[in-house]
């Protein structure tokens, strides 16, 4: 009982280092070299909308005001099954319509179908934004800088509009900020492939032209991996950004998840031996990397397994008491130190991006319980790992104006 708790202890113990030490290469420097050019990079400005009439038109309003010629780009509202008014008020904000065919039932297959729709049509790039985002100004030109230095995906950072409006969506807004930091842009700086995070990112038309055929519900992830497959890395931009409303209720956030953590799996299982055989023929860390980054949530569910041995071993006296009693206390020492680690490097994270300390408070000391609240979601996508996924709407209702956003960060920094 002993070496088998010691054992997975050291499996855990060793994944939990890799995240960590690949994390810390985002204060390495930046070997990613994206150039400034005038702008060039012509793209069609995608937006999947299902009944988004709440908030669909301060998101255009955004792109309309990019510091971006408007000649260089169009914009085009995918109409998903939607019985509300969002088709009219895009259309009146200015975008174009693009009705998708009935038998889409996923963000993945309406993406793929606007893919085909519009390729050939003269664009170099897609560029992609969820109907509750607005974007900030310079978002265009930034990632026009990253396609004229000749990369061929990327994704931008992605903010909070509503970080402060309770533990939950602070809980979110503070994940994407490690996802943001430690994640991406540590990959980036050593020129490895980041990720894709489902809204504001940008793919090349060329790499899409053959088809984009997503196997599972999380097209975003299945999009890094095609790209790395192909041989393209994911480039983070850390200062084209996009504002994204964030989730208030908890039942809205387990089953966003849950669908999210599904999906992970559902990749591991279809795309890792690929990955694995690139990793191995091509010696890409990106491909080993990303192999890692899809079994996160099987490892979070397999860290419980050496401490529910060692209570289990405690209670039953299967064990040295001298060791369970070690045991016992390096875990409760272990969990009570990476609370107050993850309190810290959450502040950090709102200090580097000049968000609001005050108003995430609640977030921050509730973040660790955020997180493991992951944990019961994982274990039920293992669990029942071939029932459907039936998709549930998040309302999206917070409309905000990106100039606002802009000004609050600014009055943060003074």
């Amino acid at each position: 009982m002993v070496v088998l708790i010691f054992i997975l202890a050291l499996i855990v113990i060793s994944y939990g280092l890799y995240v960590s030490v690949t994390g810390l290469f985002t204060f390495f420097k930046n070997r990613t070299k994206v150039n400034t050019y005038g702008p060039e990079t012509r793209f069609a400005v995608l937006i999947p909308a299902r009944n988004e009439e709440e908030v669909i038109g301060s998101l255009i309003d955004s792109l309309k005001k990019q510091d971006y010629p408007q000649e260089l780009y169009e914009i085009y509202t995918l109409i998903n099954n939607c019985d509300d008014s969002t088709p009219d008020i895009a259309e009146e904000c200015g975008a174009n319509l693009m009705r998708m065919s009935g038998n889409v039932s996923s963000k993945g297959d309406v993406l793929k179908e606007a893919f085909e729709g519009l390729s050939g049509k003269g664009f170099d790039a897609f560029i992609v934004f969820d109907a509750d985002n607005v974007v900030h100004p310079g978002f265009l030109k930034k990632m026009n800088n990253v396609y004229q230095s000749g990369y061929k995906v990327a994704q931008g950072r992605k903010d909070s509009k509503n970080m402060n409006d309770n533990w939950i969506s602070a809980g979110y807004s503070l994940f994407y900020n490690l996802q943001n930091f430690f994640f991406n842009r540590a990959r980036t700086h050593i020129k490895a492939s980041a990720t894709i995070n489902g809204t504001g990112f940008m793919v090349s038309e060329d790499l899409v032209k053959d088809g984009f055929n997503p196997l599972s519900i999380t097209e975003d992830i299945e999009l890094s991996i095609m790209c790395i497959l192909k041989g393209h890395k994911v480039v983070y931009c850390d200062d084209a950004i996009t504002y994204d409303e964030q989730p208030t209720q908890f039942s809205a956030a387990w089953h966003q998840r849950m669908r999210w953590s599904k999906g992970i799996m559902q990749c591991t299982g279809i795309y890792s031996k690929s990955l694995f055989s690139r990793f191995l023929k091509e010696k890409d860390f990106s491909s080993l990397d990303k192999i890692f980054f899809m079994i996160s949530p099987y490892m979070q569910v397999f860290a419980l397994l050496p401490v529910i041995l060692t209570v289990f071993a405690y209670a039953f006296h299967l064990a040295d008491d001298s060791f369970l009693h070690s045991a016992m206390l390096t875990t409760s020492f272990g969990f009570a130190a990476g609370y107050f680690l993850t309190i810290v490097v959450c502040i950090f994270t709102i200090g580097w991006y000049k968000q609001d300390l005050k108003g995430s408070l609640s977030g921050i000391f509730l973040f660790m319980i955020f997180m493991m609240t992951w944990i019961p979601i994982n274990i039920k996508c293992i669990i029942k790992k071939n029932d459907n996924f039936n998709w549930v709407p998040v309302r999206h209702c917070r409309n905000v104006d990106a100039n606002a956003l802009i000004y609050r960060a600014k009055a943060l920094e003074k």
